[in-house]
């Protein structure tokens, strides 16, 4: 697949100057092919360093119902935790006027970064990338020495472009400057676990608890501790903090973040009631919620109410245009017959992908799933071995394995397959689609007996996974047929 390279984005709004320009691989339009299997992932809370004095540990109140939304906004920023969207676009506007009128006001600059930063994921849109950019680097320019504020904007919007290694090295940086912020934590946890570093993100958990943030930043530690849990098989662990990180959040915007949190976990474990009543929850505290409606149309589907289903996803994907939500909407469409409706999403799908590149995106694994399944295998395993030489989580393994399977190196394939569900290598995250993946491949290299019982386990762990992907299961099962009833060692004639 040809590669091509493409300078920054042009300027927009942001009063900042533009950045080094950032070399980016591009997915060339070509034909378009059908299906993929995949699921939303949810993007972490972006957190902003209050400049305090260091013995300040504790994050201040958010402001009261009657505040201004900007104040809402900032508030939400430095202590943490989900902002709403008209809240962020009121910040940012506040924030343009205050580094025009004040351009050496390097806090100002890293408020505004990181409020673009934050608007992007809660948008979807990647246009806000570029502007976040040019605000944190400005105000490091402004402030070179000890700027722990745009450091921890810089690691976020790394950690939001899937720039893993980047996040890494900005957010180690903030810590270094503020040891004692809780917020310092998070930003790297992301960034050690999209490097496959388990041990390092176990590592920041541990001293971010060490040291017992107060009340109002006690929901957001939680909601921290319980990705964690999840992507070390606790579920039960990651459902109790969760749980409580939702009954005592101040916010609609972070109640409604922590509500989708619980609902996806019963998803995961193929809860649909459970799960559906959570998103709906989500909903009805924070309606400008995406991705639980996004969660909604998921449940829904796997309840057969198919109509009500393709509403969510349609409503979800208004409000939050996201290229991974995009792919479920189709692969549903499909999976109900309605082709001509899916193609128009995996159209969609590839234009909203080009549009996240061109803010700076790392969306290779993206693409590399969508080609193993339905383009250029060959190619995809090209894309993902890169990926996992820069950045190798567990996401990426099995993305991997996968594309290699698709391309005819099952032997390399059970390799990575193993290392996305072995939690010695990886985190040890429960998935219904990396254990149907793992017994595909086995079920392809003459391992009968391990490709039913990985089979069986993905319809364990959740028999809902995929509309496309969970009915290829039980098809794979019924070849595969009962465990063969042969005599025990020593009974042989």
């Amino acid at each position: 697949m040809e590669i091509r390279q493409y300078g920054p984005s042009a300027p927009g709004t942001s009063p900042a100057a533009a950045p080094p320009p950032r070399h980016r691989r591009r997915w060339p339009l070509g034909v378009l092919a059908v299906a993929l299997a995949g699921g939303a992932a949810a993007g972490a809370v972006l957190t902003l360093v209050p400049d305090e004095p260091e013995r300040r540990a504790v994050p201040p109140p958010l402001a009261g119902p009657r505040a201004q939304p900007q104040a809402l906004a900032l508030a939400a920023l430095t202590s943490g935790v989900p902002a709403a969207l008209p809240d962020l676009t009121a910040l940012i506007g506040q924030q343009e006027s205050r580094v025009r009128a004040r351009p050496q006001d390097a806090r100002a600059w890293a408020v505004l970064g990181t409020a673009y930063v934050e608007r992007g994921r809660a948008s979807a849109d990647p246009a806000n990338y570029p502007k976040a950019e040019r605000a944190l680097t400005t105000s490091i320019q402004v402030r070179a020495g000890g700027n722990a504020e745009a450091l921890g904007g810089l690691a976020a919007l790394a950690n939001a472009r899937r720039d893993f290694a980047s996040a890494k090295r900005y957010g180690e940086q903030a810590l270094k400057l503020t040891p004692k912020r809780w917020t310092a934590y998070p930003p790297l946890i992301d960034a050690y676990t999209g490097l496959g570093d388990y041990a390092a993100a176990r590592g920041a958990l541990d001293k971010l608890m060490a040291l017992r943030p107060g009340a109002a930043a006690r929901p957001a530690v939680m909601a921290r501790a319980s990705g964690v849990y999840r992507d070390r098989g606790w579920r039960e662990d990651a459902v109790a903090q969760l749980t409580d990180a939702a009954s005592t959040a101040r916010t609609p915007p972070e109640q409604g973040a922590y509500l989708t949190g619980v609902g996806q976990l019963a998803w995961e474990r193929g809860d649909r009631e459970d799960a559906l009543r959570h998103f709906e929850a989500a909903v009805r505290v924070d309606p400008g919620r995406w991705s639980a409606l996004a969660g909604k149309g998921r449940a829904l589907a796997a309840l057969g109410r198919a109509d009500e289903a393709l509403t969510a996803y349609r409503a979800a994907l208004a409000g939050q245009p996201d290229p991974r939500v995009t792919l479920e909407l189709g692969e549903l469409y499909e999976s109900l017959g309605r082709f001509s409706s899916a193609r128009e999403q995996y159209e969609l799908m590839r234009e909203r992908v080009e549009r996240a590149v061109d803010g700076g995106v790392d969306e290779e694994l993206l693409i590399g799933q969508y080609e193993a399944d339905h383009g250029d295998a060959q190619d995809a395993v090209v894309r993902l071995e890169e990926e996992w030489r820069r950045q190798p989580g567990i996401e990426v393994a099995d993305a991997l394995g996968w594309a290699l399977h698709r391309a005819g190196d099952d032997q390399e394939a059970l390799k990575y397959a193993s290392i996305a569900t072995d939690k010695a290598k990886g985190g040890g995250v429960r998935s219904a689609l990396y254990a149907f993946h793992l017994g595909m491949i086995e079920r392809e290299t003459d391992r009968p007996g391990p490709a039913r019982r990985h089979l069986q386990e993905a319809l364990r762990i959740n028999p809902y996974f995929s509309p496309l992907r969970a009915p290829e299961a039980r098809a794979a099962l019924r070849e595969l047929g009962d465990v063969p009833d042969e005599p025990l060692p020593g009974e042989d004639g």
